[in-house]
């Protein structure tokens, strides 16, 4: 496999990190006198794969985007990316265990390029895309029906994590685009009310159920997956004629006895970069149709090749993630809002949480030494106007300043709309999103301390014509490659996650003593998990 140690290069040891730290004693001022001007706003502006990234509202000048250029090109972060895209090895602590992995996300969609940039990868992932064609085909043409011979109307998929965020993001974004007579619903929380619910709306003779684990031994997963089987007996209904599985080869999932078909997910992709692989293009596929996933791996294609372009004002994706690391190192900001002004972008947030702060959550660096700098923000977020009447008041005169993402779309996804008071609703909302950012950037004075605004909070709009499969595709790509440029600026490994395996083996000595208790026997020694079990009036 190729190395990818000579990259592990300290974030403070580029030069172009004095010059930024130079630059932040006094930050370009957004409120200054003739700043905000027409050829500002015009100049500030990158584009790729379909968006505009529009930066006026960001504390930088020609000089401050020079020192960020250089940093892109002291890190290496194009050629990193070009790295891990053929194979290296970045998902790797060097010097200590680790997971040792390739990191291949990009060759679920290097589908449209010959020769892709890893072919046994990308020839791995049309192998899936045959059986899913198959598949959907085999349901579209009656040669896969309910054992009574009815069409499958609807599909639960049970997951957790990148099994479940990403997925149901997508699904949600894209639902005008869904096939009428299908409906997908989610599974995720082992809350065993999550799937009551869930269970109770859905015709369980008319529907598919798709379980999502790699391993196959995911706990909620599991504990899920059961409750599930159960209901359906419980309706009188064999499961083994409903379920399929999305695991590993090989895994205790990988069993044609107990499921329809089994689709591969593989170790070289991570649970949060796994949405354009099977773990979301199956349920894609059922909601959507296959056409329209070759539509999202178009555009998820596309930004991967956009993020290929060493020149900042052409690469969206890139100068995204340094304006997040100048906000984040050197302007001190310590969290991210993430704000689409698009109903469709409900849960992207929630997407973005797991995507970046389980990437990017890290105080160690790739040689296992702890970080003298900051790493990942805190991702949250809601879609606008709601959030304009929840939180923006902190946004615009809190104590604290949270940098903000803006995501919008020119036209809407169904096109049904009317003029009120002269101008559309969507007119309305691009309007509130434009005038947010320059309200963050300008500020206002006013005699009334009550109504001044300070101004100079940082943010940035990415721009797109329509929400459509290809631009979402192209969308959660620009994130993806967003988190791992910075986590390669950062020098840390953007692709494990340790971090949630703790609580899990606490989670399990608990567990022991409920299972002690049930069987009636002596339970483990564990006088701490006694404890807690017991104030918790367990």
């Amino acid at each position: 496999m190729v190395g990818a140690d000579e990259y592990f290069v300290d974030f403070t040891s580029h030069k172009a990190c004095a010059k930024l730290q130079a630059l932040a004693t006094e930050p370009f001022n957004l409120r200054a006198s003739g700043v905000m001007s027409p050829e500002r706003i015009a100049a500030c502006r990158a584009a790729g794969s379909g968006f505009e990234l529009l930066f006026f509202g960001q504390r930088v000048d020609e000089s401050g985007l020079a020192a960020l250029q250089e940093l892109a090109d002291e890190v290496r972060v194009v050629e990193q990316f070009a790295a891990l895209r053929r194979g290296a090895v970045f998902n790797k602590i060097a010097g200590f265990a680790s997971e040792e992995r390739q990191v291949l996300h990009c060759s679920c969609r290097d589908i449209f390029r010959d020769p892709p940039a890893e072919p046994q990868a990308t020839a791995q992932a049309k192998a899936e895309l045959d059986k899913l064609r198959h598949f959907l085909a085999d349901l579209d043409e009656g040669r896969l029906t309910t054992p009574g011979g009815e069409p499958f109307t609807g599909m639960i998929q049970v997951g957790i994590g990148g099994s479940d965020l990403g997925p149901r993001a997508l699904y949600l974004a894209l639902q005008a685009y869904a096939r009428p007579d299908r409906r997908v619903e989610f599974i995720s929380n082992v809350d065993p009310d999550d799937a009551a619910r869930v269970l109770q709306e859905m015709d369980l003779s008319r529907t598919l159920v798709n379980v999502v684990s790699k391993s196959g031994t995911t706990l909620e997963t599991l504990a899920n997956e059961e409750l599930v089987r159960r209901a359906y007996r419980q309706a009188g209904l064999d499961p083994n004629a409903y379920f399929v599985a999305v695991t590993g080869q090989g895994s205790p999932m990988d069993n044609p006895a107990n499921y329809l078909r089994s689709f591969y997910m593989f170790d070289y992709i991570g649970g949060r970069y796994s949405a354009t692989s099977m773990v979301g293009l199956v349920m894609l596929g059922f909601a959507l149709g296959y056409e329209r996933v070759l539509e999202i791996l178009q555009g998820a294609h596309a930004a991967d090749e956009a993020a290929m372009e060493p020149d900042i004002l052409k690469n969206p994706a890139l100068l995204l993630a340094l304006l997040g690391v100048w906000n984040r190192n050197f302007l001190g900001h310590q969290s991210l809002a993430v704000l689409p002004y698009s109903q469709a972008l409900v849960r992207f947030a929630a997407h973005l949480q797991q995507l970046d702060m389980e990437s990017n959550g890290k105080s160690i660096d790739r040689r296992g030494q702890p970080l003298s700098w900051d790493s990942g923000p805190i991702v949250w977020g809601e879609p606008g106007t709601n959030g304009q009447h929840a939180f923006y008041q902190l946004l615009h005169q809190g104590t604290g300043q949270a940098p903000a993402e803006f995501i919008g779309f020119r036209q809407s996804q169904y096109g049904q709309d009317l003029e009120i008071q002269e101008t559309t609703a969507q007119e309305k909302l691009l309007a509130n999103l434009l005038a947010q950012s320059l309200a963050l950037a300008v500020g206002q004075d006013d005699p009334n301390p009550n109504r001044r605004f300070p101004g100079n909070r940082p943010s940035s709009i990415l721009l797109a014509d329509r929400l459509t499969p290809e631009r979402m595709g192209a969308l959660l790509a620009l994130y993806e490659a967003k988190v791992v440029f910075q986590g390669f600026m950062w020098n840390i490994n953007s692709f494990d996650q340790e971090g949630v395996q703790l609580g899990k083996r606490l989670a399990n000595r608990l567990l022991e003593q409920f299972a002690a208790r049930r069987r009636s026997e002596t339970p483990p020694d564990d006088p701490v998990g006694r404890a807690l079990l017991q104030n918790a009036g367990l």
